[in-house]
């Protein structure tokens, strides 16, 4: 999948499992959040690796796919994964993050039609299905996460800023008590688009009905 290739944003008509709404932050700053639930007994959930970057939207339509969101970190220059990848139980190319954090750092991990959310260390040393490590943690137990646990502040490894930091355009999973798939979105990096802080993504996600929820990118 890609991660920072270009800001998110959602043309309308909206597919119908979305909706978009302002958000009025703390500050009275504002910005766009789009919203999809899909019911996990009706859903297809997969992790792809696209080729190339490119827009999502196209992608979708030639793959016959409704939606799809931007998801984990890459290396320069060849665009490796950052971070375990695993495609229908195969482990793919990639860049390990470093120690300690492989083990605390979170995943989506899909098997069949069962979606988690966790830390690395919590899963299957060799999980089945489809594994995408990203993170961190928004919420965990229905709260939103608060400090770095899982490392990804300036002066950790492998990032030359630091990602938790600061609004920009954000997308997130997350998982409720009513067996839904919370897939959300926010815009950014414009005058009237604030973006979102990883804090203020993560209150917004609890307030959504997330008992579990990461950031993707």
């Amino acid at each position: 999948m890609l991660s920072r290739a270009r800001p998110l944003t959602l043309r309308a008509p909206l597919p119908r499992t979305v909706r978009r709404e302002r958000l009025r932050l703390a500050d009275g700053a504002r910005t766009t959040l789009y919203v999809a639930r899909h019911d996990l007994r009706r859903t297809d959930v997969r992790v792809v690796r696209l080729e190339r970057p490119g827009p999502l939207e196209a992608w979708c339509r030639a793959h016959g796919y409704g939606e799809a969101l931007v998801g984990g970190f890459y290396a320069r220059p060849h665009l490796t994964p950052l971070g375990e990848l695993r495609l229908g139980g195969v482990l793919r190319e990639h860049v390990p993050f470093a120690a300690p954090f492989d083990a605390r750092r979170a995943c989506l991990h899909v098997a069949g039609r069962t979606v988690t959310i966790a830390r690395r260390d919590a899963l299957p040393a060799t999980p089945a299905g489809d594994l995408l490590q990203a993170g961190p943690l928004l919420v965990r137990g229905g709260a939103p996460v608060t400090g770095d646990a899982e490392g990804f502040s300036a002066g950790s490894h492998q990032f030359d800023s630091d990602i938790t930091v600061g609004r920009y355009p954000r997308a997130a999973l997350g998982l409720t008590r009513r067996g839904e798939l919370l897939a959300v979105a926010c815009d950014g990096r414009a005058d009237d688009e604030a973006g979102l802080t990883m804090a203020e993504l993560a209150e917004t996600m609890a307030a959504l009905g997330a008992v579990h929820a990461l950031i993707l990118d």
